[in-house]
């Protein structure tokens, strides 16, 4: 068995955790402590994935036994065997082209997109001081966390370690507190009007069936 180790590589720890934060900071641009909470649990999660993607491969060592003994033609010290599902399910060739990795970039991007789009409609509504109800905010009324869910759900998919499947409900815990945080404000500040839109808007799983371009019209101001 090949005995290549392709960890410890601490600065692709640090350039992959840049970039992926500065993404969300550059998208999100936080401005409350709202904001900064949410991009916070965020980072820790990013932190955490690439830590054992390039730099110490814990889930591996604490598996190393059972993978061994299931696996043993297979070398999970060398980077290209880190995608645990490609294994697990039997996949062959190059891991990056599975299901899952494909599904992963497709989550991930997806998530990226919908983080910009949501955060633009609501930092507009905050400057303005009203109620944002357009964009994403009319299909459902907590986008930006949906988005970073998708996001991180999309990491698992790609390179799943136990830190991260602990962390990840945790931080779906996290988004929810933060959610309903969010939600007694908005009551308190817009009242009635935020009633009806939470009797007309859900609160997580988008609403695709709605006609966007007539709630926009609805709500200028």
């Amino acid at each position: 068995m090949n005995e290549t180790y392709d960890y410890g590589l601490w600065s692709m720890v640090i350039l992959n955790s840049a970039i992926f934060i500065f993404f969300a900071f550059s998208f999100v641009k936080p401005k409350t402590s709202t904001d900064w909470r949410s991009l916070g649990a965020f980072s820790a999660f990013i932190v955490a994935l690439f830590t054992e993607m390039y730099g110490f491969p814990l889930t591996i060592y604490f598996l190393s036994g059972w993978l061994t003994e299931t696996y043993p033609e297979v070398n999970f010290f060398a980077h290209e065997n880190g995608h645990l599902l490609h294994t697990f399910f039997g996949f062959e060739g190059d891991a990056h082209w599975d299901p899952f990795h494909i599904a992963s970039m497709v989550f991930i991007v997806a998530g990226f997109f919908m983080l910009s789009s949501a955060w633009n409609v609501l930092h507009h509504a905050q400057k303005h001081h009203q109620l944002a109800t357009t964009g994403w905010y009319a299909r459902c009324r907590h986008p930006q966390y949906v988005a970073f869910i998708l996001i991180m759900f999309g990491f698992l998919l790609q390179w799943p370690t136990i830190p991260t499947l602990a962390m990840f409900p945790i931080l779906v815990v996290v988004y929810v507190k933060l959610a309903k945080r969010e939600e007694t404000q908005a009551i308190a500040e817009f009242g009635s009007e935020y009633h009806r839109y939470m009797e007309s808007t859900p609160s997580w799983i988008p609403n695709f069936n709605k006609n966007i371009e007539g709630k926009n019209h609805e709500n200028v101001r």
